[in-house]
């Protein structure tokens, strides 16, 4: 029997058979080192996120954001142009690392920054959630192969 012809439908049923389960694990292991990130990172900040963000604390909800877009990024690079789980799993730890650390350099390089987040301060959020996206570019941009 002939193999499919490229582009045709048999071609692209066949691509979809050999490539959706390893999609699917890769996405899964992605949404997961995400959600162990998101929680080691609220787990580690010296707020309640949780509990701020449901009292309408916006600087809490932007700082939030800012962490899980910027643990997303470098998650979204290897998913892009990775093939294996193992580089994706190393790399989502090593973007984890970056992400708190960048945390801790923000901190401490903002007098009172726990009392400008708990008293709503979204400046001085925004501010961390952008050294944290920049961050995370330029990790997700230095992981990709070249």
């Amino acid at each position: 029997m002939n193999p499919p012809q490229p582009g045709s439908l048999a071609a692209i049923l066949d691509a979809l058979g050999h490539g959706l389960p390893m999609l699917i694990v890769q996405v899964v292991a992605c949404a997961v080192l995400l959600a162990i990130g998101v929680a080691i990172y609220i787990r580690l900040t010296p707020f309640h996120e949780g509990e701020m963000v449901a009292g309408g604390n916006a600087a809490a909800g932007t700082m939030l954001a800012g962490a899980i877009v910027a643990l997303a990024i470098p998650l979204a690079a290897m998913l892009a142009t990775s093939s294996t789980l193992v580089d994706i799993l190393v790399w989502g730890v090593v973007a984890l690392v970056l992400q708190l650390l960048t945390l801790g350099v923000v901190a401490l390089g903002m007098r009172n920054f726990r009392g400008m987040i708990e008293g709503g301060n979204v400046a001085a959020a925004i501010t961390l959630a952008g050294a944290q996206i920049a961050v995370a570019l330029l990790n997700a941009a230095a992981m990709v192969p070249n």
